[in-house]
């Protein structure tokens, strides 16, 4: 099994709260970025994307937050990409610190949207399998 797509981020003080704690609302701009630079890793851009008149979406996101994380804090996102039948697909991601402590889990559930039928597409998988240079990443 290959080893599951990462990106390392730094927290910065602006995204803190009050409390010192980086505010919820940032973890999911940090598994969105790893989502993005995982396309990217894939050879997937977001102008190839339109072009085939396809965007993903997320329908649902769950979020277990496990241990704080304060500016300064190095940390790495995970993504990986689960397949089942339908037209939706889950997204596993893990926010540790580089002592392997896991801050946060999120799992998500996404889609392709067909841009002008502002539906799902019926396999998105093929869709990612023909569109990448490396579909290995998406676990394809």
């Amino acid at each position: 099994m290959a080893e599951q797509f990462s990106v390392p981020v730094t927290v910065r003080g602006y995204e803190t709260d009050v409390q010192g704690h980086l505010n919820q609302s940032v973890y999911l701009q940090y598994a969105e970025h790893a989502r993005w630079a995982l396309m990217h890793a894939a050879g997937i851009s977001q102008a190839e994307l339109i072009g085939k008149g396809v965007g993903p979406v997320v329908l649902e996101t769950t979020i277990r937050y496990l241990r704080e994380l304060r500016a300064g804090d190095e940390v790495e996102v995970t993504c990986g990409f689960a397949w089942g039948e339908g037209k939706s697909f889950r997204i596993e991601q893990t926010i540790r610190k580089t002592d392997g402590t896991v801050s946060a889990e999120l799992t998500c559930v996404g889609g392709l949207l067909d841009l002008k039928e502002r539906r799902l597409v019926a396999d998105p998988r093929e869709y990612f399998r023909a569109l990448a240079t490396d579909p290995q990443e998406f676990g394809l």
